[in-house]
């Protein structure tokens, strides 16, 4: 269980850094209202508080955290930008998954 609260948690991180950079991106790129900084303001506060509430040291979390990340990224540029992914996209992201899993699973000496 403690595996899939780890990855929850990770995802939720993950959208809350994507969103509070997307919405900037927008305000520039897109010509969107200015007024999307304060959701993106609030979004990236909630990334950097879900960051702490993971048990491990800070420096293994961020280490981590970037595997999941790459993931939610790929993700958002197929499902929010319409791009389709390819193989060697999928392939990244699995690799990424599994440096994850390798960082934050593994047995750890006391």
């Amino acid at each position: 269980m403690f595996e899939v609260k780890t990855i929850a948690l990770f995802i939720i991180t993950a959208l809350a850094e994507i969103i509070g950079c997307y919405l900037p991106y927008l305000w520039l790129k897109e010509d969107k209202s200015i007024f999307l900084l304060i959701p993106a303001a609030v979004s990236l506060a909630l990334f950097a508080w879900l960051l702490t509430l993971h048990p491990a040291a800070a420096g293994r979390v961020y280490a981590a955290y970037g595997g999941v990340y790459i993931c939610v990224a790929l993700l958002w540029l197929w499902a929010v930008d319409g791009v389709k992914l390819t193989m060697w996209d999928l392939v990244g992201g699995a690799v990424a998954l599994l440096g994850m899993a390798i960082i934050i699973f593994a047995p750890k000496s006391a």
